[in-house]
């Protein structure tokens, strides 16, 4: 039988984990005589006043520590894993399972299907509601985990199944009817494949979705996308620029009703089909707060607003900078690079998009960008830049590596000047305007998170 242990990776400076001599590589057994599962448990087994934990150290020897804290102090220490009994791994066959379209031999961490309802309430991670049993159910009820985000796609049984490959996807509704009973709110998204969930089907599911509010709080739909890795014997398609208009037309009828009624857009729409589209984004509120940033939706107005609000004195340095994106983002990035030369005219700025090669030139966004791609793109850019922007959001979290194994590191020697990642329109913004001050700090990147396959639009 596994042990579930939660396994300590750092310590906090001055907390109680530091005081009674807790270390990076403890592993958490028992907390006052109860395994954890995952940090969901812990927190509420270390919400008492008197506290007695069983460690197992590196060295395999067993050690209890037992000590007082107010109700409300934490211990201070951060885990390997946010679960401790192992990610719930998906058992659907997702026609447009991203994951499934990743190139073969690439590291493991990026075949994990996650449909764990534990990291949807704690990262915002997209479940499909097919693999919870009656005790997830329970569980979710007794500790009020909400809200939780879930992977709708059909309302339609039928389709829904057809688009999951399995009978248990046909549950939404009754799934659905379970959350709201146990009073939890829930946040939703839609992959839209063509000719499968658009048209018709997409009425149907905004209108079944409209329904259920307020508990249901967002409603995301996202385009497919599709990778040359790609072998599923599914016929799927990727929306072109007609197909994108006639959504955003489709989808318009229902935010204008809805922002008249309420004063909120509720439903969003990725990007990816404004630019698909070639229109411009909707103004910044119309995404209200931004409820599904990390799921793709808003990013690039967020960052554009980003951008106009940082406010930061241009060092009127004379500089060559070259920009790495995806080419989606592109035709933004240009416009807010040509603002800033505008205020140094000592500023050179090159934005370069880069194919991706390495999925396939139908992958356009700046976060499936690999080592390799960028590097040739680099090398066949005439000149040599005194520093080169990259996007963090193709960086592994915590990681200076690519997804195709490629190290910042090896860039930077490569081409011998400073590279440096940047992440919303604020660092973009302070990055041109001072790059000889600007500095990215990745120490404290290291959340697991696992997207959706529309969320790897950042930058």
């Amino acid at each position: 039988m596994k042990i579930l242990k939660g396994k300590i990776a750092a310590i906090t400076p001055g907390s109680i984990a530091e005081k009674i001599g807790l270390r990076p590589g403890d592993g958490i057994l028992e907390i006052c005589g109860e395994k954890p599962r995952d940090i969901i448990d812990l927190s509420f087994m270390l919400a008492d006043k008197k506290i007695e934990i069983l460690i197992e150290h590196e060295d395999g020897g067993h050690e209890i520590f037992k000590f007082q804290k107010k109700i409300d102090e934490e211990l201070g220490a951060e885990y390997e894993s946010a679960v401790f009994d192992g990610i719930r791994r998906c058992k659907n066959r997702c026609v447009f399972c991203f994951v499934d379209m990743i190139a073969p031999k690439m590291r493991n961490s990026l075949s994990v299907k996650d449909d764990d309802y534990r990291m949807s309430f704690l990262y915002g991670n997209f479940i499909t509601l097919t693999n919870l049993t009656d005790d997830d159910f329970k569980r979710i009820r007794n500790f009020h985990l909400s809200p939780l985000f879930v992977s709708v796609h059909a309302m339609n049984p039928e389709v829904r199944q057809k688009m999951l490959r399995t009978p248990l996807a046909g549950k939404i509704s009754e799934n659905l009817d379970k959350l709201e009973s146990a009073g939890v709110e829930y946040h939703t998204q839609i992959v839209l494949c063509p000719n499968l969930n658009d048209g018709k089907e997409l009425d149907f599911t905004i209108t079944e979705l409209l329904k259920r509010r307020p508990n249901v709080l967002s409603l995301a739909i996202v385009p497919v996308g599709i990778t040359k890795h790609r072998r599923d014997k599914f016929h799927l398609t990727q929306f072109d620029k007609s197909g994108a208009l006639k959504v955003i037309e489709q989808v318009e009828k229902y935010q204008q009703k809805i922002r008249d009624e309420s004063g909120q857009t509720f439903i969003y729409l990725g990007d990816e089909f404004y630019f698909l589209a070639g229109l411009e984004m909707p103004p910044v509120e119309f995404y209200d707060d931004f409820p599904q940033l990390d799921n793709g939706i808003g990013l690039t107005r967020n960052f554009v607003e980003e951008f106009k609000a940082e406010e930061i004195k241009n060092s009127g340095e004379k500089i060559r900078l070259d920009v790495i994106c995806g080419t989606s983002i592109s035709p933004v990035l240009k416009n807010l690079a040509a603002e800033e030369t505008v205020r140094n005219k000592n500023l050179t700025v090159n934005i370069i998009p880069v194919v991706n090669n390495f999925f396939g030139n139908t992958v356009n966004v700046s976060g499936l960008l690999t080592g390799g791609d960028i590097r040739e793109s680099l090398k066949n850019f005439p000149g040599k830049p005194d520093g080169i922007l990259i996007p963090e959001s193709s960086l592994r979290a915590g990681e200076d590596i690519f997804l195709d194994d490629v190290k910042l590191d090896d860039l930077k020697n490569f081409f011998g000047v400073r590279i440096e990642p940047v992440a919303g329109g604020g660092e973009f913004r302070r990055a041109l305007a001072d790059f000889k001050n600007y500095r990215k700090d990745r120490l404290q990147d290291s959340t697991y998170m696992w997207q959706s396959n529309a969320a790897y639009t950042k930058f």
